[in-house]
Parts: structure tokens; C-alpha cells; sequence
């Protein structure tokens, strides 16, 4: 039996990282390769929407597994399921936009309704929606499902507004920029709930993040830099892997992540 004050063998610890700097900055730098890296892979080395949905689809659930199997947050496997499941989000997107000839519109709704009913789920079942109380599997199973749904409706709401807007990825990557920063000004000196501008933030990263890879990577022609998806997406790599590994080292994203429930009738809304 575990002691009190100590985790038990068993016990899972939280498995979400402190969200401090380094967790947005990674989080950002994962959506931008989750654009560049789905369009080099059916783009550029001509896999297709189909065949890149197959391999990525098949990475994320191996590497899920791994990231499930764990009892605690360990950084290199957070941050890879983070960067595959921007990936396949993208997918599902533009197999749904580009395959089936469904409008922007009407995709971004639709995850909208979807990441709705995966937050209702989740209250319902477990009274709260806190990533800092993630020690459950069922609790990390809605934690996965969630995220996934905010990549992609962030890739649909991202596209119809670079795109289906005609605002151009600068100008879009702009206004997400802004709206996050009206989050974050609401949350620290209006009291915003820490639960709710977590989530709007992490929702409104992905359009930012895709914004900034398509600026980057697509043609001048096409309103972009044109510093090509293989680029783009090794540079970020690149800063993904020194900033996890610089965490792993540190530890600095660990303080909740290396706690664990005081108790199995843990109130709602607590660690928020």
C-alpha cells in the first residue's frame, strides 16, 4: 500500500507538462510542422492524401500506445504524440476538404460540434476538464480525442480564413496571434477561468501555427516566403528536439506533471 504523501507503483502521475513558455512555444512549433511535414509527405514525395494518412495514422496509434503505457509524463513521448497527431489532424482535414470536396465551412463546424460533444463527454464523466488532473487512462483517452479535434478544426478554421477569407497567411497568422493575446490578457488581469482560456488558446495555436508554416513554406505566388515545406519543417524539427530535450534535462515543465491525486473523489475543477 502506498503511503500517504508518496505514489504507489501503480499510481499514474499527471501526464499533461506544466504549461509554461516552453509548452506553447513547442506546442506552436508542432502545429506549423504538422502543416509543412503533411504537405512534404503527400506533396512533395508523392504519398498522396491516402497514403500519408495510412503511415501517419499508423505512427500516431504505435506511438499512443506508448505515450498509454506510461504511469507519467515523460517528455520525448508527450511531444512526439503532440507532433503526429498535428500531422493526422491535418489529415483528416484536407482528406475531407481536398478528397471528399467538403467545404471549409462546413469541416470547421463540424469539429467545432465534435470537440464540443468531446468536452461535454469529459465534464460529464469526470467533473472537470483541468489538464492538470490528468491520472486516469479515461481521463487521458478524452485528453487525446480533444486534441486531436482542436488540430483539426484549427487546420479547417486556419484554411477558410488564409484562404476561404482571402486574409492571407500573414494577415491570418496575425489575427490568431492577436485573439490568443486577448486570451491571455482576459486570463491574467480579467480572471478568466484557467480551464476555458487554456483550451480557446489551444485551439486558436493551430490556425497560428498553420498559418506561419504555409507563410513560411508555400511560394511567393502563392503568399508565402517560400522557403519550401523540407526546410520549414527540418528547422522546427530542430527546435522541437533541442527544447525537449533542454525540458527532459531540466525538468522544468514537471512540477504538476510529477504530482499525483490526493484522493479518488478529487473535487471538481481542482488544479485548475
Amino acid at each position: 500500500m502506498a503511503t500517504p504523501g508518496r505514489p504507489g507503483a501503480a499510481t499514474m502521475l499527471n501526464k499533461v507538462p506544466d504549461v509554461t513558455i516552453y509548452f506553447w512555444i513547442i506546442k506552436v512549433l508542432a502545429t506549423t510542422v504538422g502543416e509543412t511535414a503533411a504537405d512534404f509527405l503527400s506533396t512533395t514525395l508523392n504519398l498522396g492524401l491516402t497514403g500519408t494518412s495510412i503511415v501517419m495514422g499508423a505512427l500516431l496509434v504505435a506511438i499512443l500506445l506508448v505515450q498509454l503505457a506510461y504511469r507519467r509524463y515523460v517528455p520525448w513521448v508527450y511531444w512526439v504524440t503532440v507532433v503526429l497527431i498535428s500531422i493526422v489532424g491535418t489529415l483528416i482535414t484536407d482528406n475531407l476538404v481536398d478528397g471528399l470536396g467538403i467545404s471549409l465551412e462546413a469541416t470547421t463546424t463540424a469539429f467545432s460540434i465534435a470537440l464540443a460533444v468531446t468536452f461535454a463527454a469529459w465534464y460529464v464523466s469526470e467533473r472537470t476538464l483541468s489538464i492538470h488532473t490528468i491520472f486516469t487512462t479515461k481521463r487521458e483517452l478524452f485528453y487525446w480525442a480533444a486534441i486531436l479535434f482542436t488540430f483539426a478544426l484549427g487546420t479547417a478554421g486556419g484554411d477558410l480564413a488564409a484562404e476561404g477569407f482571402a486574409l492571407g497567411y500573414a494577415q491570418a497568422a496575425l489575427i490568431f496571434a492577436s485573439a490568443i493575446a486577448i486570451v491571455a490578457i482576459a486570463h491574467y488581469f480579467l480572471k478568466m477561468n484557467a480551464v476555458l482560456a487554456f483550451w480557446i488558446a489551444y485551439i486558436l495555436t493551430r490556425p497560428l501555427g498553420a498559418s506561419i508554416g504555409d507563410l513560411l513554406s508555400q511560394s511567393s505566388d502563392n503568399g508565402g516566403i517560400g522557403l519550401g515545406t523540407v526546410a520549414t519543417s527540418a528547422v522546427f524539427l530542430m527546435i522541437i528536439v533541442a527544447l525537449v530535450l533542454y525540458l527532459t534535462i531540466s525538468g522544468k515543465d514537471r512540477a504538476r506533471a510529477d504530482s499525483f491525486p490526493r484522493a479518488a473523489d478529487e473535487p471538481a475543477g481542482a488544479a485548475d
